[in-house]
Order: C-alpha cells, then structure tokens, then sequence
C-alpha cells in the first residue's frame, strides 16, 4: 500500500506543484513554510490562500477519513483515491445521503471527454423483476449526464421532482415506511407527473 498509495499521493503532490503551484496550497508545502518560518507565517499564508481561493490540498490515511467524513462532512470538496479505497469510501459518503439508492455516478475521462453515467450501487441483480429497486441513483445519474450534455433546465427539472417525491414520503421501501411505499413503476410515474406538472 506504501508503495501503490503511497506513489499516488507522491505523484498528486508533484503535478501540483509543477502545473498548479500558483492556485493550488499543498499542505506538505505549508508545512514546510511552518518548520522553517513558525506557525504564525503558516498561518498568514493559509489565510491568504483561503482569501484567494486557492484550492487547499491535504491527505489523511483512509481509515481516519472514515471518521472525519462522517464526523465533519463540511471538510471535504473533492476526493481523490484509488479504486478499492474509493469504492469503500463512496459507499460510506453516500449512506450520509439516504444510501447507495440515492446517490449518483459518473466516470469522466477529462481528456476525452468521455463519460459514463451509472447507478452507483450496481444493477442490482437479487432485485430484477421484482418492481422494488430504487432507482434515484439512476434516475439522478441520468441528471448528471443532462446537465453535462448541458441540458441544465432537464437536469433540474428531474432533481426537483425527485426531491419532491421524497419530502412527500413517496419512495420505495427503502426510502419510506411499507405502507406509503411506492413500487419501482409508481415511483417512476410519480416522477414523470411531478416533472409535467
């Protein structure tokens, strides 16, 4: 893990410095100006980049974010991991938002522009056929793919519909008590009515 993490972390640090040293506050760097000038200095320079808006850039050992992240969410912006480490912290992220039933995803290649937008729970076979599978993971992944094709008004339209439902209680089972549960294909219609409505 030293080793593959490790040169992970090694390697974001260097292309910070070579290619976004003037908009970007490494904490290494700001450590280094703390050992050598005093915590006062290190201060200053924080405050000045925070003033700024430069982008603070920090890392924390995997099982420390776990706590963190669920002890003060508002700390973090962007997360940058590795595939397991970011699979097992997805899943914890997205269960502060109602669960992996909720929260959307994509893959976006920035180089080619490239992207996929999918569930993040999976197709969740044990479900299929049952018509009781969320599908606001999909449904908001869907948003997401709208908006970056640029259709902003569509994405929105289904982000606020999809809010509506829930603060209406109307949802799956996993999202609202058995007796005001909806169906995959009610909670589906649902949506369509809010969205035309």
């Amino acid at each position: 893990m030293k080793e593959t993490e490790g040169g992970f972390k090694k390697w974001g640090y260097q292309l910070i410095e070579q290619k976004y040293a003037n908009r970007v506050l490494p904490m290494p760097r700001l450590e280094k100006i703390k050992k050598e000038q005093g915590e006062a200095v290190a201060q200053q320079v924080l405050q000045q980049a925070q003033a700024q808006g430069m982008l603070i850039v920090n890392d924390i050992i995997c099982d420390n974010f776990f706590q963190q992240a669920l002890l003060f969410p508002e700390h973090f912006d962007v997360v940058a991991t590795m595939n397991l480490n970011g699979d097992y912290l997805s899943d914890a992220l997205a269960a502060q938002v109602g669960g992996l039933g909720i929260a959307p995803g994509s893959n976006i290649n920035f180089q080619t522009g490239c992207a996929i937008f999918e569930a993040t729970h999976g197709t969740a076979p044990q479900l299929a056929g049952k018509n009781c599978a969320n599908p606001t993971s999909l449904i908001l992944s869907g948003a997401m793919m709208m908006e970056y094709l640029g259709w902003g008004k569509a994405a929105e339209m289904i982000r606020k519909a999809v809010a509506q439902a829930i603060a209406m209680q109307k949802a799956t089972s996993d999202l609202v008590p058995a007796p005001a549960a909806l169906s995959t294909s009610q909670y589906g219609q649902l949506l369509v009515e809010l969205i035309n409505s």
